[in-house]
């Protein structure tokens, strides 16, 4: 029964992701990024990582969904506008999808997986991955903090027009 759960919410976060992408109707691109959001979040329960499905729920489909939203339905007339896709290199990206494809087909034929019983140590609470993010990936952690700070000031220079 788990296995045709995880089949359904894989299905559901692949089609909805491709609605995302190629829906000329902004809307509908939204509302199929939260069924997409929505999709991950069961896939993380599955990797019984239920703190990034919570996450996720709250960060993703909770904050920056609501925000793309109301964008949407307050800024006049734009539920009317057609997004045009561009042909532009169509058949350039055709090529290079079928040769990702052959690649990873041909490293998932030929790698040795394990199929034992695998030993791992269960994060469960927030609390051990507080002490986790505090101890012993501690570097990790500041090092992502710095990075995405320095991604916030570059999104704020070029939105101001400063990079002249």
């Amino acid at each position: 029964m788990s296995d045709v759960i995880f089949i359904l919410f894989a299905l559901l976060t692949i089609s909805s992701a491709a609605v995302t992408a190629l829906s000329k109707n902004l809307i509908y691109s939204v509302f199929a990024l939260m069924a997409t959001f929505f999709g991950v979040a069961g896939l993380y329960v599955f990797l019984l990582a239920d703190f990034l499905a919570i996450a996720q729920i709250m960060v993703y489909v909770g904050g920056i969904l609501v925000l793309l939203i109301f964008g949407v339905m307050l800024t006049q007339k734009i539920q009317t506008v057609v997004i045009i896709h561009g042909t532009v290199n169509r058949i350039s990206a055709v090529i290079l999808g079928i040769i990702v494809l052959v690649i990873l087909g041909y490293t998932i034929s030929q790698t040795n997986w394990y199929s034992g019983q695998v030993q791992t140590q269960a994060v469960t609470g927030i609390g051990e991955i507080g002490n986790l993010l505090m101890t012993k990936y501690l570097l990790a952690f500041e090092l992502v903090s710095v990075l995405l700070l320095g991604a916030l000031i570059g999104a704020a220079t070029i939105a101001r027009g400063e990079n002249k």
